[in-house]
C-alpha cells in the first residue's frame, strides 16, 4: 500500500494581502500560480520593527509593493533567500532598490559552475550580498535566524530556522501541498534523502513552506515524505525487473497518476531517483540505441 502523505491542498489568502501567522510571522503570496508553485510564492515577514524578509519571490513589482505595505512604519533590514530558483530569489533586486538591506544565501546558483540551460527554473543573476554557511546565525530586534543546509531540491538550498517559535522556513526543501521536484543536474536525490533524514531528526514545532500552508507535526509529514521517495526507488527497481529499461518506459507506469502535461517534470525526478540507485550501486547503467538503458546490479 502506497504511503499516505498528509497534504494539506486548502489556504485561505488574498493576493496583495498580509496575512499574520504567529506573533512574529507574517506571509504575502506573490500571483504566481502553477502546478509548481501552487498558488504562489509566500514571502515570510519576520520580527516587527527591525523586520527580515525571506523568499521576495518573483520579479513581480507588485507583490514587492505589497511586501513594502505590509511592512509601512517598519524597516527591512535583511533578505533571506532559500534558493536560486526565480520563483524565489529574483524579487531581491526590485526589494533592494527601496530598501537598504543585503541578501543572504547560502550561494550563487549551483554554486558559481558554468550556466546550464537545461537546468530550467534557475536564476543565474543572483549573487548574494553575505553568503550564509551551515548553522550560521543572524540576529537583530526581536528575531533569530539560524541557517539549515537543506540540499537536493537545489545544491544552494538553505532553511532558516527561528528558535522563538521553534519554526523551520523549509523553502521548497518541504512543500505542504506536493512533494518536491528534484530536477538534475542541480537537484540531487542523495542529496535530498540525506536533508529530509536530517529533517527527521529535528525537534521543530512548525514548517512554513515558501509555497503552501504551514505545516503542523512536520516530523510525521517528512517521515512520509521519505517512505515515498523509497516506495518510488522500489517502483523503478520493479520497472527494470519487468523489462523496462528506460526512463520513457517507465514514466507512465511509476507516474500513472499523473497528468501526461507533467511529464517533463516527472521525468526529472524519475532520473534523480534512477541517479540514487546507481550510486547505491543498485542500478547499471549503459547507453542502447541513443538512450539510456538500465539493469539490475
Amino acid at each position: 500500500m502506497a504511503v499516505e502523505i498528509p497534504f494539506q491542498k486548502k489556504l485561505d489568502f488574498e493576493y496583495g494581502k498580509v496575512d499574520r501567522l504567529s506573533p512574529m510571522v507574517r506571509r504575502v503570496i506573490a500571483e504566481n500560480p502553477s502546478p509548481f508553485t501552487f498558488y504562489g510564492t509566500g514571502t515570510y515577514i519576520i520580527g516587527t520593527g527591525q523586520v527580515a524578509v525571506i523568499d521576495p519571490g518573483p520579479a513581480d513589482q507588485k507583490h514587492i509593493e505589497a511586501v513594502l505595505s505590509a511592512t509601512r512604519g517598519e524597516e527591512i533590514t535583511h533578505i533571506f533567500v532559500t534558493h536560486t530558483h526565480v520563483d524565489h530569489s529574483p524579487g531581491c533586486a526590485l526589494l533592494q532598490q527601496q530598501v537598504d538591506a543585503k541578501t543572504h544565501a547560502y550561494a550563487c546558483h549551483a554554486s558559481g559552475s558554468k550556466r546550464d540551460d537545461s537546468d530550467f527554473g534557475a536564476d543565474w543573476d543572483f549573487r548574494p550580498d553575505v553568503q550564509l554557511a551551515d548553522n550560521q546565525t543572524i540576529a537583530l530586534g526581536d528575531w533569530r535566524l539560524t541557517s539549515v543546509h537543506t540540499p537536493g531540491h537545489a545544491s544552494n538550498h538553505l532553511s532558516f530556522y527561528l528558535p522563538q517559535e521553534q519554526a523551520l522556513f523549509c523553502g521548497d526543501a518541504v512543500m505542504g501541498w506536493s512533494t518536491t521536484i528534484v530536477s538534475p543536474p542541480d537537484g540531487n536525490m542523495v542529496e535530498y534523502m540525506k536533508t529530509l533524514g536530517r529533517l527527521i531528526t529535528r525537534e521543530d514545532a512548525i514548517y512554513y513552506p515558501t509555497h503552501g500552508a504551514p505545516i503542523q507535526n512536520p516530523q510525521r509529514f517528512v517521515q512520509a515524505l521519505y517512505q515515498h521517495r523509497l516506495e518510488r526507488e522500489k517502483q523503478v527497481v520493479d520497472c527494470v525487473r519487468s523489462g523496462l529499461h528506460s526512463i520513457p518506459a517507465m514514466l507512465p507506469v511509476v507516474y500513472s497518476e499523473l497528468d501526461p502535461s507533467m511529464y517533463p517534470a516527472a521525468q526529472r525526478s524519475l532520473m534523480a531517483t534512477i541517479e540514487c540507485l546507481l550510486e547505491k550501486k543498485h542500478l547499471v547503467s549503459s547507453l542502447v540505441g541513443g538512450q539510456e538503458h538500465f539493469d539490475l546490479a
